[in-house]
């Protein structure tokens, strides 16, 4: 019985697949985030209650919900809930929701998870931009409302500029340079409002610039919550609407361009937008680092990294975040009101030392 050898049969070349899209979020997916949500926001009510409550004079529960609803009579423990706490729990929710969404956007756009505005520098600009009208002298509501967050602005967008020009040398940027250059520039500035405080001979304002370098939300009142609510309203909405285009970035610099997008002039108009936001928040609270690190990482750790899911639960960690560090600042050494950024750092320092410690051997900052 013969046998007869044949050939083995090799299959045919066929071009690679492309790859498939991301599949719609399932109903486990969609409980999921909704679950996280409104953990999240249940969370972040528990916190203001707690903040209402807690401080140097502790105000009985059944007191503060008697103001919240109406019903209290005017009395001590009314005005302290009503016109001292309250608002500055607000502009905390507020300031730590704009600062992580703006964490979050910068770290798409320069594709660097160690990228937010403390460490970029931004924080510090906007600083030195509101320490300059300070020391110009803009006096009465126009520093509040206009003079103010407008120099913050400027502050904010020259340390970006500066920045992203530094750290993009050659058409390349990699992050310990973009981190070294944050640095860098943030020094810089910081000593430049310092020396302008020295140079215009008003000792007095060193204290509203120590406010300015640590943040804090001592200051806050009715009449300045109005900006910055309207500016994050404003900003979150428009950067829900880019969430595709974020997304692209995230594939890479080619890939996002074979898909349409015009990247160079995407991410001008993203800094601009969170250079606004982040000069806004500046001028309200000082700078306060690391909730846009800390944040927008910790929210990708429960839903994920598509920018549409990603926005809102990075805003409601940020605002928890910076509600639970004020109830902190106001009650570790009462009566005395730590900065709260002295707070922030004191837990964002080491962990961005872990997030380093945590990146894979010779992989890119």
């Amino acid at each position: 019985m013969s046998t007869t050898l044949r050939p083995a049969r090799t299959p045919a070349r066929t071009a690679a697949p492309a790859p498939a899209p991301a599949p719609a979020p399932g109903p486990g997916r969609r409980a999921r985030y909704a679950l996280v949500v409104a953990g999240l926001a249940v969370a972040l009510a528990a916190a203001a209650l707690a903040s209402l409550a807690l401080g140097s004079v502790r105000v009985p529960p059944g007191q503060v919900l008697d103001a919240l609803t109406g019903r209290a009579a005017p009395s001590p423990y009314r005005t302290i809930v009503l016109d001292v706490r309250l608002p500055r729990v607000l502009l905390g929710i507020v300031v730590g929701a704009g600062l992580a969404v703006v964490g979050a956007v910068l770290q798409a756009l320069v594709r660097n998870r160690l990228a937010d505005p403390f460490l970029l520098g931004i924080s510090s600009g906007a600083s030195a931009g509101a320490v300059l009208v300070l020391v110009a002298g803009v006096g009465g509501g126009v520093t509040t409302t206009l003079a103010l967050p407008a120099g913050a602005f400027g502050g904010a967008l020259l340390a970006l500029v500066l920045v992203y020009g530094l750290a993009r040398r050659g058409g390349t940027m990699t992050g310990a340079r973009l981190v070294l250059a944050g640095v860098a520039v943030s020094y810089i500035l910081s000593a430049l409002a310092t020396l302008l405080l020295v140079v215009a001979g008003r000792p007095e304002q060193f204290q509203e610039a120590l406010y300015w370098s640590l943040g804090g939300l001592g200051s806050a009142r009715w009449d300045t919550l109005a900006l910055p609510a309207a500016v994050l309203a404003a900003g979150v909405g428009v950067l829900l609407t880019l969430a595709r285009p974020l997304d692209l970035l995230l594939t890479g610099e080619e890939g996002a361009t074979v898909l349409g997008l015009d990247t160079a002039r995407f991410r001008a108009a993203v800094f601009v937008l969170a250079s606004l936001v982040t000069a806004v928040m500046v001028a309200a609270s000082g700078a306060v680092g690391f909730v846009g690190l800390m944040a927008p990482h910790a929210a990708r750790l429960a839903v994920g990294a598509p920018h549409r899911r990603l926005l809102p639960v990075a805003a409601l960690g940020g605002a928890l975040a910076l509600v639970l560090a004020d109830l902190g600042a106001r009650t570790v050494a009462a009566p005395q009101d730590i900065p709260v950024g002295v707070l922030t750092a004191l837990t964002g320092g080491p962990f961005l030392l872990w997030l380093m410690r945590r990146r894979p051997a010779g992989a890119p900052l």
